[in-house]
């Protein structure tokens, strides 16, 4: 993977991540394999729009993918792909900030 690549990928996926909003959307996911938009405005008490737009953030950063079905779009979360990412990102930050004493004798 290029270096920018990485780089843009990783901020996508971080950013997807520093919302509490989208944490909680996150959480949603945990009790139901897949929901829509207004399913995850009701029980995250948002409104659809705001609903829209956190997907949309969440979806970029590979954290969830949507399926049509009909006049519905349902949201997932994509395991596989946070999975790969909070590995790239692991051994980024090992690299750029090993931790303390993992260099010593």
């Amino acid at each position: 993977m290029s270096g920018s690549l990485f780089l843009a990928e990783t901020q996508a996926f971080l950013k997807a991540l520093a919302s509490e909003t989208r944490q909680q959307i996150m959480q949603e996911f945990a009790t139901s394999a897949a929901l829509t938009v207004g399913e995850i405005a009701e029980r995250c008490g948002i409104g659809q729009s705001t609903a829209s737009e956190q997907l949309t953030i969440l979806r970029q950063g590979g954290l969830v993918t949507s399926t049509r079905a009909g006049k519905q779009v349902r949201y997932r979360a994509d395991p596989s792909r946070i999975s790969d990412q909070l590995e790239v990102l692991g051994d980024f930050l090992a690299r750029c900030c090993p931790p303390t004493g993992a260099d010593d004798p």
